[in-house]
C-alpha cells in the first residue's frame, strides 16, 4: 500500500467556551479543548479509574460559526478531522509545538443540559446536528437535515 491515512474520530465535551478569531478577506477560526475519557477498573484495588485526555480541536469559517452558536462547555459532540502539528516562538523565545485536530465533519450529540437530564431521569431521546466542511471545489455549505421524511420503504 502506497497511500497514507491522517484521520481522527473523537467523541468528547468541550472543556471551554469555543474561542473565534476573524481574519480579514471575512474567514474566521473556533478552536476549543475537547475532553475523551477512558474508565477501567484496577485489578489490583477493584478501583474505577478514569484517565482524561485533551484535544485541541480547529473549526475554519461557516463551521466555526455554527459551533460558537450552538456549543458550550460541557456539550457532547462528535467531530472527525485530520491531525495537525504547528510550531511558534513563544513570548519567553522558546519555540512551542501543539498537535490539533482541524476538523472536516461534526456532529453536536447532546448539550450540556441533556446530559443533565438524561442521567437523571434515563430519557434516551437527544436531538443531533450534523454539519460537513466543504470540500475546496465546492461553493457553500449548510448544516444537513437530520429529519426523516415519510416513505414507502419497509425499512
Amino acid at each position: 500500500m502506497s497511500g497514507t491515512l491522517n484521520k481522527v474520530m473523537l467523541i468528547g465535551h468541550l472543556g471551554d467556551e469555543v474561542k473565534m478569531h476573524y481574519f480579514e478577506g471575512g474567514n474566521c477560526i473556533g478552536r476549543f479543548p475537547l475532553a475523551t475519557n477512558e474508565t477501567y477498573t484496577n485489578r489490583q484495588t477493584g478501583e474505577r479509574v478514569t484517565n482524561t485526555d485533551w484535544h485541541n480541536i480547529v473549526v475554519r469559517n461557516k463551521g466555526a460559526e455554527i459551533c460558537e452558536k450552538y456549543l458550550s462547555k460541557g456539550d457532547k459532540v462528535y467531530v472527525e478531522g485530520r491531525l495537525k502539528n504547528r510550531q511558534w516562538q513563544g513570548e519567553d523565545g522558546n519555540t512551542r509545538y501543539t498537535t490539533e485536530v482541524h476538523v472536516q465533519d461534526f456532529t453536536f450529540l447532546t448539550t450540556k443540559k441533556e446530559s443533565m437530564a438524561n442521567a437523571q431521569s434515563s430519557d434516551s431521546g437527544s436531538s443531533s446536528s450534523n454539519y460537513q466542511e466543504p470540500s475546496n471545489n465546492q461553493g457553500s455549505a449548510a448544516p444537513i437535515d437530520n429529519t426523516e421524511e415519510e416513505d414507502d420503504l419497509p425499512f
